[in-house]
This record gives C-alpha cells, sequence and structure tokens, in this order.
C-alpha cells in the first residue's frame, strides 16, 4: 500500500530536525587560534631538537679538532726532542772540548807550532759541534754578568763581590745547555752576594 507523500513544510521540518543530530555525532573542528597554538607548540619542539643536534655536532667538530691538534704537538715535540737523550750525552763531550782549548797557554801556542796547530784543530771540532747543536736547536748557556734566573741557573754559593748586584751571576762553574725550550742541564753558577759569603773555587 503506498505511503502518502509528505508536503513541503512537512519535509523541511524533518530536516531541521536533523541537523543538530548530525554535528552533535561528529568531532568538532578546533579554532583557528588553537591550530596556531598546535603547529607553535610543534615548531618550538623543532627548533629545541635542530639546536640539540647544533650542539652535538659543534661539539664532535671541537673534539675533532682538538684531537687533531693534540695530535700534531705530539708529533712536533716527538721530532723536537727525539735527540734530547743523545744531546744531553754529548754535552760531556763539548764541555770536555771546551775545557781543552781554554787549558792551553797562549805562550805554549806562540813557542810549540804543533801544540797551536792541535789547538787550532780541537777549537775547530767544538765550533762545529756547537753549529751541528745549534741546527738541531740546542744552545749553550753562559750566564756570566746575567740576573740569577732559576729555570735556567743551579746557584751554588753566593759570591762576596762588591763590584756586583746581589743576584748577579759571577762565576760560572759548569755552561748550561737547553734544547728548544726544555733544559738540558742547568748552569752551576756562582751569584753575588750583598754580604760576605763563601768563595766559590771556579778551578773545580
Amino acid at each position: 500500500m503506498n505511503q502518502p507523500h509528505e508536503t513541503a513544510p512537512e519535509a523541511e521540518q524533518h530536516a531541521d530536525a536533523a541537523e543538530p543530530l548530525a554535528h552533535a555525532g561528529s568531532n568538532q573542528e578546533p579554532s583557528p587560534e588553537a591550530a596556531i597554538r598546535a603547529l607553535q607548540v610543534l615548531l618550538d619542539e623543532k627548533d629545541k631538537e635542530i639546536a640539540g643536534l647544533k650542539d652535538q655536532a659543534l661539539r664532535a667538530m671541537a673534539e675533532v679538532e682538538n684531537t687533531r691538534r693534540r695530535n700534531e704537538r705530539e708529533l712536533n715535540d716527538m721530532s723536537k726532542y727525539a735527540v734530547t737523550g743523545f744531546a744531553r750525552d754529548m754535552v760531556s763531550v763539548v764541555e770536555n772540548l771546551q775545557r781543552a782549548v781554554e787549558s792551553v797557554p797562549a805562550e805554549l801556542k806562540q813557542a810549540q807550532p804543533a801544540v797551536a796547530n792541535l789547538a787550532m784543530g780541537v777549537e775547530m771540532t767544538l765550533q762545529e759541534l756547537l753549529k751541528i747543536f745549534e741546527r738541531h736547536g740546542i744552545k749553550r748557556l753562559d750566564p756570566m754578568g746575567q740576573k740569577f734566573d732559576h729555570n735556567y741557573h743551579q746557584a751554588v754559593a753566593q759570591v762576596d763581590t762588591p763590584d756586583a748586584e746581589p743576584g748577579m751571576v759571577v762565576q760560572v762553574l759548569q755552561a748550561g745547555y737547553v734544547i728548544h725550550d726544555r733544559l738540558l742541564r742547568p748552569a752551576m753558577v756562582g751569584v753575588a752576594a750583598g754580604g760576605t759569603a763563601k768563595q766559590v773555587d771556579t778551578q773545580a
């Protein structure tokens, strides 16, 4: 049996009644302000993440650079100071040659040509060794007349020297040596004192 057709006013009433039900069953869309806030929070989180990754990358790069510099410095030190032990042994040889040169009296050289030639040969050998030392960064320290420096000098006595300022080196018993900026052997010295002090035997 056919149902009677609804009239136009009745159809509109049914549609109006169904509209609130449709809205009630669906999720309500967020407002533009809420959506912007949500995006801002997300952006802030991403910015923090990017900043953290950037900081990690910078730290890693700094560590790599520090490691490179440290290795470079160690290699440079190995190259500069590789002959330290050998140089320390050779210092005694150079000092023996120095003493040999200084021990020959000038009168004997004049009287004995053979002695003069021998002394000249020893002195030439000494100068050649000193040049070789310098090429390897090894220098002889003769601090006579200089201010006492505990980094390079070892005071063995004070000397009563009225003409010298207290603290000045007035005697050198043994020359010192350095290799580049490192001390190989301190210079053994006598230092001027303000009053009476033990006189150092320079022949020791």
